[in-house]
């Protein structure tokens, strides 16, 4: 647990819109993410968590700022061999089950997609075995290899998303907001079987969400997004009973409670963020591992 996995320093995402306008994304982010732990990553709709998922997979080229990955940096332009390493050892779950699988392939070709690009099996026979194994430790039969995405339900096409990151063996999954699309019940199957996948690989992830309670079921320390910039962090306990933040605290009032009594008496925390200006802010330690920005 001394060397982090992923190591992330002052990362920015800027997205120039026209001559005169740019939309700074991500602001400045810096976090560390080691072996087997799951970090989640909260904050309100536009506040830069797939931003920092895509630009850390190099979907986007970060504007500034160092990302190092396996020992490696990954940041910056990419040899061959950084960007094969990336590939086998980083996968993602994206957000719509349906969108990021291809409807013209099979589920076979969908998930065997990695297995093909890197050789990973020395004959069809083995190829056909390591996907047979795979859908069945996500939960899906065999014999669903030969259809189609079209043909499965929501939870099962976020199965099969699932069991295309898995097949290449990653020692970091992003996870960007993995079960929003999903029933109730279905979330909750979905992120236990992460659980024990992660029991099982020792594998990491980087868990981007809004739902905050799934987020503090799932991990073990949490930072807060707002407006492209990480307000705080720390472990999943630090930050559900102690925020320091006022807008951690803001988030955290508007999670509602399964208990009627507790609800008709819950008060939401406004958070004002029309005055704030995060650039001459200061990052303050609370514990070894609570870290808030200030004013």
């Amino acid at each position: 647990m001394n060397n982090p996995l992923l190591k992330v320093k002052n990362l920015r995402q800027y997205f120039q819109i026209s001559r005169n306008f740019t939309v700074k994304a991500v602001n400045g982010v810096s976090f560390e993410i080691y072996p087997g732990e799951t970090y989640g990553l909260v904050g309100e709709s536009g506040s830069g968590k797939t931003t920092i998922g895509r630009s850390i997979i190099r979907l986007y080229d970060p504007t500034d700022g160092e990302i190092i990955f396996n020992n490696k940096k990954i940041s910056g332009n990419l040899d061959k061999e950084s960007h094969q390493m990336l590939r086998k050892n980083m996968q993602m779950i994206f957000q719509d089950p349906m969108s990021s699988l291809n409807p013209r392939k099979k589920v076979s070709d969908i998930i065997g997609e990695g297995l093909d690009i890197h050789r990973l099996y020395s004959n069809i026979k083995e190829r056909s075995e390591i996907i047979s194994s795979i859908l069945q430790k996500v939960g899906l039969s065999p014999a669903h290899a030969e259809r189609y995405p079209q043909q499965f339900s929501g939870g099962q096409r976020q199965r099969i998303g699932i069991a295309r990151a898995l097949v290449m063996n990653p020692k970091l999954i992003i996870a960007d907001e993995c079960i929003s699309a999903l029933d109730v019940s279905i979330q909750a199957q979905v992120v236990n079987l992460m659980k024990d996948i992660q029991e099982e690989t020792n594998c990491a992830y980087l868990f981007i969400a809004h739902d905050l309670s799934m987020v503090k079921y799932i991990s073990d320390r949490i930072g807060v997004l707002h407006k492209g910039w990480l307000v705080e962090t720390g472990t999943a306990k630090e930050i559900f009973s102690n925020p320091i933040h006022p807008y951690t605290k803001s988030l955290l009032s508007a999670v509602p409670y399964p208990n009627p009594k507790i609800e008709r008496q819950r008060q939401l925390v406004v958070y004002d963020s029309s005055d704030v200006n995060y650039e001459n802010s200061t990052i303050q330690q609370i514990t070894d591992t609570h870290f808030v920005m200030t004013n």
